[in-house]
Parts: C-alpha cells; structure tokens; sequence
C-alpha cells in the first residue's frame, strides 16, 4: 500500500509500505476513506519524541471494512466504521469502568495515513453506521475517531455541568472541541484562550461565550474579570506542555477540576497548588469508544458539526504540506482525502 512514513524530524513521506494483515482473529482490516494529521502528530514531526527508525504514522480514520479476523462476529467486509484510534476489547474490567483507553488489551492504530489500517479488537473498538453517511458528515464523523471524543473527555473530566463556567486552554482542535463539549454539556459561561482570530471565530461558533488572548497574569486577570473575581469551575487542559498546565491551574477556582488529555511533554502537577486549593486533576488518554456512541449520535442528527475544524484539505499524497501547515499554524486541521 502507500502511506505516509515518518523518517525523522520534518521528514513526512508519502510512500510504499507493507499491507497490514490479519495477525490475530480478533483483528480487522479497514480501507481507510478519510484520515487527517493530530495535533499529537506534531510532537514527532518537531522532534520532541524520538523514532526509533522510519514507521508509518496516522490514527484518526474513517474506513471500510476490507478483511475480518476468524472470530469477529460483528463486522462484516463492506462495513462502513468510525475507527476510535484506541483499540479495545470493550469487555475487560478498564473498559467496564470506563477507562477503554486503559484496555488490557490497548492498541493504537499505526497506519490511518495510508490506504489501509489494521484494527485489533475489532469487536469492540469499531462502530459502524447504518449504510453509508452522507459525504458531508464525514469531517465530522472522522473527529469522532479521536479529537472530538478527546474535547469530550476532557469536559467530562473536569465536571463541566449545566449552568457551570469553564475555561479551555489550547486552541488546537482539541480545545476547539473542548468547547464545543462544553456548550454541549450545558456549560453557561465558556472562556476559550485563544490568541489566533480564525480560531477565536470558531470557537465562538462552538459556543464560547467570551475569549481571552492574554497570557500567563495578564490571562488569569482577564479570566477573573469574566467571572466576577473567582476562576472557572472546570478547566480543560488541551495542550499539554507546561506553560498550559500553569494557564490551567492558575485561571481555576479552588475546588474546580482540571480535566486535562494533552499529551505532557514537560508538564510537571502542582500539587502544592492543588494541595493548597484543593483543585483536582482528572483526564488522560480519551476513551473513545467510551463516548462514540452519543457522538454519533448527535453528528447523525446534525445536532453538532464537529468537522468545522477542518480548514484545510488536501489529497493523502500531499501530506507532508498538510503537516508543514499544522506546524506552522496556517491551518487548523486537515483533513486528508485518498
């Protein structure tokens, strides 16, 4: 097949690469239809996470069943599927708890930039719909395989309630969706920190009631002043990397809940502050499988249109362009066509 290869920092081709194959008859085989580049893509590509050698990259897609394992029961070659990019077995003692991203037998899809994904589990990760989806609700039916579950998540984990305040750090897609999710949620005043216009319109049109651009004390105040003098209620922490995770605790209340799924890179818990505030601190990896059901739900219904962060499409082949414009924050999200 061809897919998209990492060989090192800045170093994104587009290239011939070993088929996927059944390795396990709990496993399936998906035509990937549409797939976009994570924000967490970008740590390797910036050469904050080490490779070990060239290997393909991709984990957000929408596919078609092409091949099924021998003890598959519920899909069937021809199945149209959300494809939640944390596999799991959707039966073992994490999953019944909830924590599906914390599966016993987790796996993450390694090839949803190329033409074809290997799926383990595929009982309990996949979700298909009824028939084909209508071409226009695939950008959204595709953030279901990741971004939007994970701005979900962290909602959820910060206790954002009807009636409550929240504050979403990050203005990537994730946080866009954390917005989204907010409003979603029943939140009544939404503060997104962003200092980019086109993604200040944005998450307006997600639901954010006021947006903050400053920074570090210059942020905290401006938070405050929103809020009558006392931070947010719920904090959702989607970035990851220190200078967020400081955003984050500083601009909550004490007794809030920080719900934080970036992916740390340098990020260090104040528990002193926490300690001190008692501010809680809840999230992680996104269970997807967790919510894709009510996602999709209410993507079928057109009750939410998550695929609006998309601003940038491109063909599979042109891949890198589509990461060199995510690291340089001319684009939002892009989504990738084969």
């Amino acid at each position: 097949m061809r897919a998209t290869v990492i060989h090192g920092p800045r170093d994104i081709r587009f290239e011939d690469a070993p088929d996927p194959t059944i390795e396990a008859p709990t496993d399936a085989i998906v035509k990937v239809v549409a797939s976009c580049i994570c924000g967490s893509d970008l740590w390797p590509y910036r050469g904050d996470d080490e490779l070990d050698g060239p290997r393909t990259i991709g984990h957000e897609c929408l596919g078609v069943v092409e091949e099924v394992g021998a003890d598959v029961r519920g899909f069937a070659a021809g199945d149209f599927v959300v494809v939640p990019f944390d596999h799991c077995d959707n039966t073992c003692a994490a999953c019944r708890n909830g924590a599906h991203s914390a599966c016993d037998n987790v796996a993450i899809t390694q090839s949803g930039q190329g033409e074809y994904a290997r799926v383990t589990q595929a009982d309990g990760t996949l979700v298909k719909t009824d028939g084909v989806p209508d071409r226009d609700l695939w950008p959204s039916l595709l953030t279901l395989s990741d971004v939007m579950a994970t701005g979900w998540h962290a909602a959820v984990a910060a206790g954002v309630r009807a009636g409550g305040t929240a504050v979403v750090v990050g203005d990537g897609a994730v946080g866009l969706c954390g917005v989204l999710a907010a409003s979603q949620l029943g939140a009544e005043t939404i503060i997104a920190m962003s200092r980019h216009e086109p993604r200040q319109e944005l998450a307006r049109r997600f639901g954010a009631t006021h947006v903050v651009a400053e920074r570090g004390k210059e942020g905290v105040a401006a938070v405050k002043d929103v809020l009558g003098g006392v931070g947010a209620d719920a904090v959702l922490e989607c970035v990851g990397n220190a200078p967020a995770f400081d955003q984050a605790f500083r601009v909550a209340r004490p007794g809030a809940t920080v719900g934080f799924v970036g992916v740390p890179h340098g990020a260090e818990v104040p528990l002193r502050v926490m300690f001190s505030k008692n501010i809680g601190l809840a999230g992680g990896m996104a269970p997807v499988r967790r919510y894709l059901p009510e996602l999709l739900d209410l993507v079928l219904a057109r009750t939410i249109d998550p695929g609006r962060v998309f601003d940038l499409t491109l063909p599979l082949e042109q891949v890198a362009e589509g990461y060199r414009a995510m690291d340089e924050r001319t684009a939002i999200k892009v989504y990738l066509e084969p």
